[in-house]
């Protein structure tokens, strides 16, 4: 895979050395509302995606990728290609910052522009889609600043401490 380096940011495929991170991430309850997660992971299941890390987006359907910056090469945030559909030419995306300090600061909003520029141009993909919570206004922010539309509400669609939460359905079409 090619690397895909911005300004101040480079997103690289999933390496061994990323279990501890990964472990974190997918263990930090208070994003599991963010990623649909409802129960903690293992170090061997993740061990095991990470050895199957490898395969072409084609055979996954997905894509995950480290964020780091360009003076690291330890991972700081993933952002994911998820449902990818080669036949309707689309994908899902999500990204997660996971330091508190490192969010707010363009981190983000670089990645994205990388993955989409890669997605349109590299993988000739038509459309982008983002599921996000309705009181998530710092994600909302971030794709509607790379002309995310938003689609639909899907009404209390996610169960969030006791609660249903609405979802928005957002869109990006490449017209390119």
């Amino acid at each position: 895979m090619i690397t895909l380096k911005g300004n101040n940011i480079y997103l690289r495929a999933l390496e061994p050395e990323d279990l501890a991170f990964i472990y974190t991430i997918e263990n930090d309850e208070s994003i599991w509302n963010v990623s649909n997660t409802q129960t903690p992971y293992s170090k061997f299941l993740i061990k095991q995606y990470l050895e199957n890390a490898h395969q072409d987006i084609y055979e996954a359907k997905q894509l995950r990728l480290a964020i780091c910056l360009n003076n690291s090469d330890e991972a700081i945030g993933l952002i994911d290609l998820f449902d990818f559909d080669p036949t309707n030419n689309r994908a899902g995306i999500g990204i997660i910052i996971h330091q508190d300090n490192k969010r707010e600061n363009g981190i983000g909003s670089e990645a994205l522009e990388l993955l989409i520029r890669y997605c349109f141009t590299h993988l000739q993909l038509h459309q982008l889609y983002a599921n996000i919570g309705t009181e998530n206004e710092i994600s909302i922010a971030l794709f509607t600043k790379f002309d995310f539309q938003l689609i639909g509400i899907k009404k209390q669609w996610n169960k969030v401490d006791n609660e249903f939460k609405d979802e928005a359905l957002y869109q990006l079409i490449n017209i390119k």
